[in-house]
């Protein structure tokens, strides 16, 4: 059993993805957000989908369709309610999110990128949350579960394969996958300031720093040129400068007569 899709974009939808084009100065700049709308509706990135952003933006269907098979947030099969993603990158791996993950497919009876018989669970090992100081992480419908175990991490998706209301760790009330896309698209839930921007760990530093009165120096004093004024001086500047370092590379004595300088005499040896 998996999750209702919608028959059809809603004209709602459509008018919602004629207003995302019409935020950005260049049109196309909108796919992204629009892609992650045409999830809120459909449940995935369908055909349709994409023959409509096409549609709007000016662009071919194989334009469309590149972006949406890259980035892994964009989903071709039909989602869960929620998406559960469990980090195994380097550092969770080592703090037991392998484990965690292995023990999720084993009670959903699912492998990665699976949604379970009830269609409320899709899994899904991911790369690094960015969340390294509370590993192991998890996260539902992209909010952060962090410090989990095993048994926490069933705890959590028996609660919402169950309907019952959840809150991550830091705070946010979890809502399903697709009122999380149409947030990820540009439209607000009302939900923004739930719970902190930043966990306890992330804030240690800045913590000690206050403790002990340190401050990072003023942009005058730490030799920062000034930001140019206009795009204009922004891209000459960049053009200075890529071209001073190439001239510096081109006189690089690594770049002659295998790294030795020309004017240095070869000298003689016994």
């Amino acid at each position: 059993m998996t999750e209702q899709i919608s028959e059809g974009l809603s004209q709602t939808t459509i008018a919602e993805l004629h207003e995302l084009a019409g935020r950005y100065p260049q049109a196309r700049s909108a796919l992204l957000p629009m892609l992650h709308l045409v999830q809120a509706d459909q449940g995935r990135v369908t055909a349709e989908g994409i023959g409509v952003c096409g549609q709007i933006l000016g662009l071919t269907e194989a334009e469309v369709s590149a972006v949406a098979t890259f980035y892994t947030m964009y989903k071709r099969r039909p989602m869960g309610t929620h998406h559960v993603g469990v980090c195994t990158n380097t550092l969770c791996a080592v703090m037991g999110g392998d484990e965690i993950f292995e023990r999720l497919c084993g009670h959903l009876d699912v492998g990665n990128d699976e949604t379970s018989e009830d269609g409320r669970i899709t899994l899904e090992k991911v790369e690094c949350n960015a969340a390294c100081d509370f590993a192991p992480v998890m996260m539902v419908n992209w909010e952060f579960f962090d410090n989990q175990t095993p048994e926490s991490a069933v705890e959590v998706v028996d609660r919402l394969r169950a309907g019952e209301a959840v809150q991550s760790t830091r705070g946010a009330t979890i809502t399903s996958w697709r009122e999380a896309e149409r947030v990820i698209a540009g439209f607000e839930d009302g939900l923004v300031d739930e719970g902190p921007a930043a966990g306890p760990a992330s804030l240690v530093g800045l913590e000690i720093a206050d403790e002990r009165g340190w401050a990072a120096p003023p942009l005058e004093a730490s030799g920062t040129e000034a930001a140019p004024e206009s795009t204009t001086e922004a891209v000459a500047e960049a053009d200075t400068s890529r071209a001073g370092s190439e001239t510096v590379a081109d006189q690089s004595p690594a770049d002659v007569e295998g790294g030795k300088d020309p004017d240095e005499s070869e000298g003689t040896h016994d």
